[in-house]
Parts: C-alpha cells; structure tokens; sequence
C-alpha cells in the first residue's frame, strides 16, 4: 500500500508484486512494482514503476491492484516460462479467472504472450505445486492420458481431492512432496485419505521429486503396471 500511494492517484499494484499479493507467487523481496496511468511519473527509491495508458484494476484485501487477469498478462512479460506457467495453474486452482478470462486479457505482440498461449495450448491443469507440475509433465511426456487434476470427490460424506485420477481405471496418483506433506498433521491426513480412497477401490501411487525428476523411466514403468492409459496417437 506504501508504494501504491507513493506513486500517486490510480496507481495500482501490479507485476510480479500484484501477483504475490493474488498469492499465485511467492513473495521473494524484490522491490515492489506498480502500475501508474500515462507518462511522466516521478521515479521513487526502492518502487519499479510501470506505465500504461489503460489499466484493468479492482481492490484486493484493501489495496489498488491489476485484475488476476492483466496481472498474469504483465507477469508473463517479466517471468521465464516454468514460473510463470506454475503462477497460471495457481491462479486456475484459487479460480481467480478462467482460461477465457485470460485470452480476453492478452494482448498481441506483447512480449510473454507466446508463453502463455502455450501455457493455455497444454489444457486447463489446476495443479498446486510444482511438484504437481513435474508430475503432470512426465504423465504428457510418457505418452499417458491426461488425468483429473485436483477433482474433488465426496466419499462418507468427505470431501476428497486426489492430485490425480484416472476415473475409469479408479487410479490416484499423489505427489508426495515437502511443501505439502513434510509435518504430521499432513501425513496423517495423507494416511486417511489413502485408507477412504483404497476403501472404495481406488489404487494409491505416490510419486516423490526424485522420482517425477530423476527416475522417470521406472515412474513411468511403475504408473503403467497401476494400470495407467497410454494415449493412443492416430
């Protein structure tokens, strides 16, 4: 908010701060960005200002900033593909926009849109890590078919998320990273979420980092033996 009234009347948060206050990145201590309207603003310490004649803002948690839409529009003009496709997949899985909401917002010849057309091109993915990002890439890599991403089901009467299934062939796959399941409460959730899951039938494999990254033939081999689709090309 500092930076946003330093800078002036309809000023707004935006770039890679705007999308940290979305909370699709992590906040990393960079200086601050805004976006200012038209030309001619006075520079200030420790802010990176933006100019645009046209900005797409509203009011989150009390502060002026981008739409999640434009946000992810000028993040992809100063983000490396990986990060800012793990941002969109963020944005999708706390349903800030849609992928229509997205392609409304881009503009043409703008550096970073190439990227996120390829990011869109790759199919709606509302992963929520990048652990679940590198599983999902070895499950298009290996030839698989894609599977539900984050598809809730409702089980006695709970509500249960696996990170993927294949619903015909009632497989899970869990990525079983740090970030999410490296303390006890969540390893017991964990637990109890597999126990209702096999209850029903479904099969439980779950794929570490080291496996999605280093071991990916024998990820790939071990998916395939659980019963895994191949895609089958024409």
């Amino acid at each position: 908010m500092a930076a946003v009234k330093a800078c002036g009347a309809s000023t707004v948060l935006s770039h890679f701060a705007g999308s940290a206050h979305w909370a699709v990145v992590k906040w990393d201590n960079r200086y601050p960005e805004v976006t200012v309207p038209g030309k001619g603003t006075r520079r200030h310490k420790g802010i990176r200002i933006h100019q645009s004649s046209a900005i797409e803002a509203t009011i989150h948690k009390g502060i002026p900033v981008t739409t999640p839409a434009r946000t992810l529009v000028d993040l992809a003009s100063v983000l490396p593909y990986k990060p800012l496709r793990r941002a969109v997949r963020q944005a999708f899985a706390l349903k800030l926009l849609t992928p229509r909401d997205l392609t409304a917002a881009m503009q043409p010849n703008r550096r970073g849109t190439a990227n996120l057309r390829r990011i869109l091109a790759t199919g709606y993915a509302p992963t929520r890590s990048e652990l679940e990002d590198a599983v999902l890439d070895l499950i298009v890599s290996g030839g698989l078919v894609v599977p539900d991403v984050n598809r809730p089901l409702t089980l006695d009467g709970r509500r249960v998320i696996p990170d993927f299934r294949w619903p015909e062939q009632r497989l899970v796959i869990e990525a079983d990273g740090a970030e999410w399941h490296d303390f006890r409460i969540a390893r017991e959730d964990d637990a109890e979420r597999q126990a209702i899951l096999e209850a029903h039938g479904e099969r439980v494999v779950r794929v570490t980092w080291d496996q999605a990254l280093r071991r990916q033939k024998e990820t790939l081999a071990r998916l395939a033996a659980a019963g895994a689709p191949k895609l089958h090309r024409q």
